[in-house]
C-alpha cells in the first residue's frame, strides 16, 4: 500500500513555476541559461512552455528551469570561495604556475578566478554563437550583433579564426588557480560544450493544439460538408447548356448517383497505384527530422508508377476499351470517390486514437473530434513501410487527374466527330501533364512541403488528393467537352508563353528551396544569402526568394491562369479554378506567416523587412 500510494505521489507531481513567471531556462544541448517567460505548462507531459525575448517558443524540463533568484545566487557562490580553499590553492600556485603576478601588482585568488571567469565566458559564447546551417545559433540570445546575411563560406572561416582562441582557452585552464575538483568539474563543462556543434536542435514535445484554423471546430465541420457538395455542384453546371451562375442545375435522383461498378473500379485504381508503389524500383530516401529526431524513409517511384499506368492505358486502349466511359459517369465516379475518402478518414483518425503521442500532427492534437478529424489527427500513418499520406499526395489523384483528362479528350472528338482535338483541349491537356509529370519527377520535393512535415493526415488531404484534385482540376478539360471553343494559333503561343513563365518560377523557386533546405553547405549555392535563425535554418534573401516570399505561389497562380484561357470568356465556371487557387493560396500564405513568426521570432520579422511583397511583387 505504501509503494502504491508512493506511485500516486510521484504522477502527480507539483507544479513549481506559474505562468508568467520570468525564469532563467537552459537553451536546448548546452550549458547557458536566458531569461525566459512561462507561458504555459502540459500536465501529461510534465513540460513548460516557455518564451524567449524575441519571440522563440520551446518546451523545457524543469530540471531545466531555474528562478532568477537561485540563478544569481549561485553565479555569486562561484566568484568566490572558502578561507581553506583559497590557502590550498595559493599554495599549489606557487609552484605551479609559471606566469604569477610580479610583487606588489599580485591580484587575490577570488579576483583571478573572476577574471579568467569573464574571459572563459567570452570564449564560451562567441564559439557558441558560431552560425552554421545545421545547428542552432544562439549568438542574438546572447546579446551580441548579428549580421542580417551570411553563407556558407563565411560560416567555414569564422570557425578556422575561432579554433586558436579555443586553444588558449585550454592552456589558461591549465595553470587555473582553482582545486582540483574545480578542475575536474570545468573539465566536464568543457567536453559538453565540445560536444555542443553535434547535438542536433531539439524540438519540442507535440503538446495539444491551441490556435484551431479554418474557423475551428464549426468552420471544420462546414468544410466537411461544403467541399463534397462544391465539387458535385461544379460538375453538374458543367453538364448544363448554359453553365451561367443564376442558372441552378437541377439535382438528379439519388439512385443515379451510385453505381457499384464505378465503385469497384476506384478500388481497383487505388490498389493497383499501391502496387506500383511498393515496387522495389526507385531509391530510397530519408524525410526531414521528426519531432523525435528520427528521421523516416520514403521510395521515389512517383514517376516510374506514372510510366506503367501510361502503358495500362495504353494497352487498354490498344484492345479498343472506350475510356470516354468515364466522361458518361464522371459524378458517379466523383460520388465513389468521395465515398472512399470519408471511408479512408475514418479509418485513419480510429488509428491514431492509439498512436504514440510524438506521432500526433503538431495542428491536429486539439482533443476535438470534428476538428481532428478534419485536419488530421495522426501525422505519418504507416501500414509496415507504407506511408499512406506521402502515397495519396501524389498517386492516384495527381495521376487520375490526366487519366480523366485524356478521357475527355477522347470524348470531345468521339461528341464532335473530330478526327483531332480541339487546340483548346491540346493546350490543356499538355499544360496540366506538363505539371503532373513535373510534380512526379521532382517527387522528392514533397517532404519538405507543410503537407507532410506539419499537416496530419485527416479528411482535409484524404479528400483534397482523391476527389478535389482529380475531379476538380480536370474541370477545363470537362467543360470544354460540352462548350467547344476555338482560339486563334496566335492567341494559343501568347498562352503558351504565359504558362512557360509561370513554370519557370515555379520550378526554379522550389528547386532553390529544396536544394537548400537539403544541404545549406552545398558549393553550389555559395552565392545565396540568407538570414540564420535559432533553429538551424537559414530563410534566403536572395534569388527568388529575396524578390517575394512565395514565388511558387505566384507560378502557381501565372500557370493557373493560362490553364482557363483556352476555354474562352463565355463563362466563369471554368476560372473557378484559378479564382480558387488564388484564395486556397493566400489562406496558406497566410498560415505560412503564422508559423514562422513563431518558429524564428525575430529572425522572421527581419526577413519580412528585407522581402515585403508577400506573393505579388509590389501588392504588400
Amino acid at each position: 500500500m505504501v509503494l502504491l500510494k508512493r506511485d500516486c505521489v510521484w504522477k502527480m507531481p507539483s507544479r513549481k513555476f506559474a505562468d508568467g513567471e520570468v525564469v532563467m531556462g537552459r537553451w536546448p544541448g548546452s550549458v547557458l541559461y536566458y531569461e525566459v517567460q512561462v507561458t504555459s505548462y502540459d500536465d501529461v507531459a510534465h513540460l513548460y512552455t516557455v518564451k524567449y525575448k524575441d519571440g522563440t517558443e520551446l518546451a523545457l524540463k524543469e530540471s531545466d528551469i531555474r528562478s532568477q533568484s537561485s540563478f544569481k545566487h549561485r553565479k555569486s557562490q562561484s566568484s568566490s570561495s572558502s578561507p581553506s580553499r583559497r590557502s590550498s590553492s595559493r599554495s599549489r600556485s606557487r609552484s605551479r604556475s609559471p606566469g604569477r603576478p610580479a610583487k606588489g601588482r599580485r591580484r587575490s585568488a577570488s579576483q583571478s578566478r573572476e577574471h579568467k571567469e569573464d574571459k572563459k565566458k567570452t570564449i564560451q559564447e562567441t564559439s557558441l554563437a558560431l552560425p552554421k546551417p545545421s545547428e542552432n545559433n544562439t549568438k542574438r540570445y546572447n546579446g551580441e550583433p548579428e549580421s542580417t546575411e551570411k553563407n556558407a563560406k563565411s560560416c567555414i572561416i569564422l570557425e578556422q579564426k575561432l579554433k586558436p582562441d579555443l586553444e588558449i582557452k585550454r592552456v589558461l585552464e591549465q595553470y587555473s588557480l582553482r582545486s582540483r575538483k574545480d578542475d575536474k568539474k570545468k573539465e566536464e563543462i568543457y567536453s559538453e560544450k565540445k560536444t555542443f556543434a553535434a547535438v542536433k536542435p531539439i524540438e519540442k514535445v507535440p503538446t495539444k493544439t491551441k490556435e484551431l484554423e479554418f474557423g475551428g471546430r464549426i468552420g471544420t465541420f462546414m468544410l466537411i460538408l461544403l467541399l463534397p457538395a462544391t465539387v458535385f455542384y461544379l460538375l453538374l453546371m458543367c453538364e448544363q447548356e448554359d453553365p451561367s451562375l443564376l442558372n441552378f442545375p437541377p439535382l438528379p435522383a439519388l439512385e443515379s448517383l451510385w453505381d457499384g461498378r464505378v465503385f469497384g473500379v476506384i478500388l481497383l485504381w487505388f490498389f493497383l497505384q499501391a502496387v506500383f508503389y511498393l515496387l522495389p524500383i526507385g531509391k530510397v530516401v530519408e524525410g526531414l527530422p521528426l519531432s523525435s529526431g528520427r528521421k523516416l524513409q520514403y521510395r521515389i517511384n512517383g514517376f516510374y508508377a506514372f510510366i506503367l499506368t501510361a502503358a495500362a492505358i495504353g494497352v487498354l486502349l490498344y484492345f479498343q476499351f472506350e475510356l470516354h466511359y468515364l466522361y458518361d459517369h464522371l459524378m458517379q465516379f466523383a460520388v465513389s470517390a468521395a465515398a472512399f475518402s470519408l471511408a479512408l478518414s475514418i479509418y485513419l483518425y480510429a488509428r491514431s486514437l492509439k498512436a504514440p503521442e510524438e506521432e500526433l500532427a503538431p495542428g491536429g492534437n486539439s482533443g476535438y473530434f470534428i476538428y481532428d478529424f478534419f485536419t488530421g489527427h495522426e501525422l505519418n500513418p504507416r501500414i509496415g513501410s507504407f506511408d499512406l499520406k506521402y502515397f495519396c499526395e501524389l498517386r492516384p489523384g495527381l495521376i487520375g487527374w490526366v487519366v480523366i483528362n485524356l478521357a475527355m479528350l477522347l470524348a470531345e472528338m468521339k461528341i464532335h466527330n473530330l478526327s483531332v482535338p480541339s487546340l483548346s483541349m491540346i493546350l490543356v491537356n499538355s499544360f496540366q501533364l506538363l505539371y503532373v509529370v513535373d510534380a512526379l519527377w521532382n517527387e522528392e520535393a514533397v517532404l519538405t512541403t507543410m503537407d507532410i512535415t506539419h499537416d496530419g493526415f485527416g479528411f482535409m488531404l484524404a479528400f483534397g488528393d482523391l476527389v478535389w484534385v482529380p475531379f476538380v482540376y480536370s474541370l477545363q478539360a470537362f467543360y470544354l467537352v460540352g462548350h467547344p471553343t476555338t482560339i486563334t494559333w496566335p492567341v494559343a503561343a501568347a498562352i503558351t508563353v504565359l504558362n512557360c513563365i509561370g513554370y519557370y518560377i515555379f520550378r526554379s523557386a522550389n528547386s532553390q528551396k529544396n536544394n537548400f533546405r537539403r544541404n545549406p553547405a552545398d558549393p553550389k549555392l555559395a552565392n545565396l544569402k540568407f538570414i540564420p535563425t535559432a533553429t538551424g535554418k537559414g530563410l534566403l534573401v536572395t534569388g527568388w526568394w529575396g524578390f517575394v516570399r512565395h514565388p511558387n505561389y505566384l507560378g502557381d497562380i501565372i500557370m493557373a491562369l493560362a490553364w482557363s484561357l483556352p476555354c474562352g470568356f463565355n463563362h466563369i465556371l471554368p476560372y473557378f479554378y484559378v479564382i480558387y487557387f488564388i484564395c486556397l493560396l493566400v489562406h496558406r500564405e497566410a498560415r505560412d506567416e503564422h508559423h514562422c513568426k513563431q518558429k524564428y521570432g525575430l529572425a522572421w520579422e527581419r526577413y519580412c523587412q528585407r522581402v515585403p511583397y508577400r506573393i505579388f511583387p509590389y501588392i504588400y
